[in-house]
């Protein structure tokens, strides 16, 4: 194989160029390698330094397991499967989206016996950290990555060739990444051993699909029947009224367009049969304005999980389970990253996880967390709120932990219950988290590892069953850097991270309206189009909350008779800051003087009558009477 010989040779020459002048000459390697060593260079990585293969620095792996079950109990088989097929030559390894290592399959123990000692479970593979490896530069580059003999950013890697590629979540996000190691070169062709590394992929994410949506049709397609038992099918997931709420890359690819449009679309049957029958009866499938006739095979149906008490207490658990989701799928409105977040929040609050609720002021958090506390298994049990930062830094020890009589000067009679055991069985929202002094995260850390609590004046210990959720406006990464907040507790309250979207970065303002005007007791109540358009372009500092008390204000000030509001329900101060004519105060004098002048004309030509005149210009009487204020000296 003289071509890979000769690869390696370059990547050698190149290596001892850069130990000599530190310079990387130009043209030397493929594109793609020669893009990832001035990575590599620009990180700060030197070719050379054998220590970056044993800095023994690992995650903690219960944590890094929990955080990633999901991804580890749909790869597990298939990873099994991949290493029995690649012989003793091969090592399988599965990472996560940040590069660190969840499995190694396969013989490692050769990497170890050459000082490798840093393939394992635990250990991260950034390009940052240790230069070009499949691992880091699949994740960086987002596809698949094919790195020679040669190849490594390190020297002492440089006898191994890597196959990697990155895995996708359902959404189309990377949730991890595949790795096939082997000792010695390998054809960069599509190979057997890349073909299969692929189709182990394809059955990861397969599997994913039906770990996403436990309460919708998982089913796999494919325009010829022949393909539908093999690696090749695109997937979709699909509730019952057969609306697509998610779509594999392959299931892109064979249908030829964007996930962003086949999100959404309805999947139906031969005349009008309705998707939950179709797919029972398995028969061919409709995407109306993409395709026609497409195969079809069910890898799960919400009617068939298995259930100890029989089919129809399945169906029942399913329906409750979907009816907990609804409050996540309003919230989410049309943001289809937020609700998958919300969802992989809601199971892991299931297999207690805890969550970590991250967004601007006003974002709505608590919102957040009771409704993820509805949609999970403990819907119904206490949900306990404690803000941490409206609480005096004296008296949050005692708020949460609660305190026996006379255990201090002040102290109520009797005691007090602390907010973690009124939690006890329900769950505990922690809001802005950040606040929290450093000496109570201490004590709140080995509650979190022990689920035990010591009331302030009691020597006795009591076992607690909560589930936690944390939530802040503040970057809590930087607070570790900068020693405000515990580094040893971030990691355990970050088990699934939900990052709220402030509200100028939605696209979806309409809906959030209606769901305000829904809380407000006023959804009879609509929003006219100036308004609407206002609404879609401001840059709401305040965010949802804003936005709440801007609906507030507007519902108080409408007439009973009223059914829409405009921007005369707004006080001035939000429609100078809000209206596309604020920075023209010359155009909006215009617009407002011709205003004027239509209210005079209708006035006149019905001789002063007010409801006559509101009727011609489409507006309320009570509309009418407070434009009339401003005309009125």
């Amino acid at each position: 194989m003289p071509v890979l010989a000769d690869r390696q040779h370059a990547a050698q020459l190149v290596r001892e160029r850069l130990r000599s002048d530190g310079r990387l000459p130009q043209g030397w390697l493929r594109v793609e390698i020669d893009a990832s060593w001035r990575r590599s260079l620009a990180h700060g990585v030197s070719c050379h330094d054998d220590a970056l293969l044993n800095l023994h620095e690992f995650r903690d792996l219960g944590e890094l397991r929990d955080a990633n079950r999901m991804l580890l109990d749909a790869a597990t088989p298939a990873l099994e499967y991949l290493t029995q097929r690649t012989g003793q030559q091969g090592i399988v390894i599965l990472a996560d989206a940040q590069a660190t290592i969840l499995s190694v399959e396969g013989n490692a123990r050769a990497l170890a016996d050459l000082g490798i000692g840093d393939v394992s479970p635990g250990a991260t593979w950034t390009e940052a950290l240790r230069g070009t490896n499949a691992l880091g530069t699949a994740l960086v580059e987002g596809r698949p990555v094919a790195i020679d003999s040669g190849e490594h950013f390190l020297g002492r890697l440089a006898r191994f060739s890597c196959r990697s590629l990155p895995l996708f979540d359902p959404h189309g996000e990377v949730i991890g990444v595949l790795d096939l190691t082997r000792d010695g070169q390998l054809p960069l062709t599509n190979d057997t051993l890349s073909m299969l590394v692929g189709a182990t992929a394809s059955h990861i994410e397969a599997r994913l699909f039906e770990a996403f949506f436990p309460d919708h049709f998982v089913i796999a397609f494919h325009p010829y029947r022949a393909y539908l038992e093999s690696t090749w099918c695109g997937v979709l997931a699909v509730r019952e009224d057969g609306t697509i709420v998610a779509a594999s890359a392959l299931a892109c690819e064979l249908l030829g367009v964007a996930r962003a449009d086949v999100i959404g679309r309805q999947c139906e049957g031969m005349r009008g049969m309705p998707f939950a029958a179709l797919a029972e009866r398995s028969e061919s499938l409709y995407i109306p304005g993409i395709a026609n006739d497409l195969a079809l095979r069910v890898l799960r149906s919400p009617r068939r999980a298995p259930s100890p008490q029989g089919c129809g207490a399945s169906r029942s658990l399913d329906t409750r389970s979907t009816a907990r989701e609804a409050g996540l799928v309003k919230i989410a409105g049309r943001q289809n990253r937020l609700l998958r977040a919300l969802q992989m929040a809601r199971r892991g609050m299931d297999n207690g996880l805890p969550v970590l609720v991250q967004g601007e002021t006003g974002t709505g958090k608590e919102v957040v967390a009771r409704a993820l506390h509805e949609a999970s298994e403990r819907a119904g049990k206490p949900f306990i709120a404690v803000n941490c930062a409206s609480i005096p830094e004296g008296l949050i020890e005692s708020e949460l932990f609660g305190y026996r009589d006379g255990a201090f000067t002040g102290a109520r009679k009797g005691g007090m219950l602390g907010r973690l055991m009124q939690a006890n069985g329900g769950t505990l929202f922690l809001d802005e988290i950040g606040d929290m002094p450093l000496h109570l995260q201490a004590r709140l850390l080995r509650v979190l590892q022990e689920r035990k609590v010591a009331p302030l004046g009691a020597g006795e210990e009591q076992t607690i069953d909560i589930a936690v959720i944390c939530a802040t406006h503040r970057s809590l990464q930087a607070m570790v850097r900068d020693k405000s907040f515990r580094e040893d507790l971030f990691y355990r309250i970050n088990g699934v991270s939900v990052a709220l979207p402030a509200l100028r970065e939605r696209d979806d303002v309409d809906l959030i309206v209606a769901t305000l005007l829904e809380r407000l007791n006023a959804q009879h109540v609509s929003v006219s189009d100036e308004l609407s358009e206002v609404f879609r372009t401001h840059p709401w500092p305040g965010n949802i909350r804003q936005l709440e008390m801007v609906l507030r204000t507007a519902l108080a000030v409408r007439a009973d008779d009223e059914h829409e509001i405009g921007l005369d329900h707004l006080c001035d101060g939000f429609i100078d800051g809000a209206c596309p004519d604020a920075a023209n105060p010359a155009g909006r004098g215009l617009i407002r003087k011709h205003e004027d002048e239509l209210i005079r004309e209708s006035l006149a030509r019905h001789d002063g009558n007010v409801a006559a005149a509101a009727q011609t210009l489409g507006i309320s009487r009570a509309t009418l009477y407070r434009k009339l204020k401003r005309l009125r000296p």
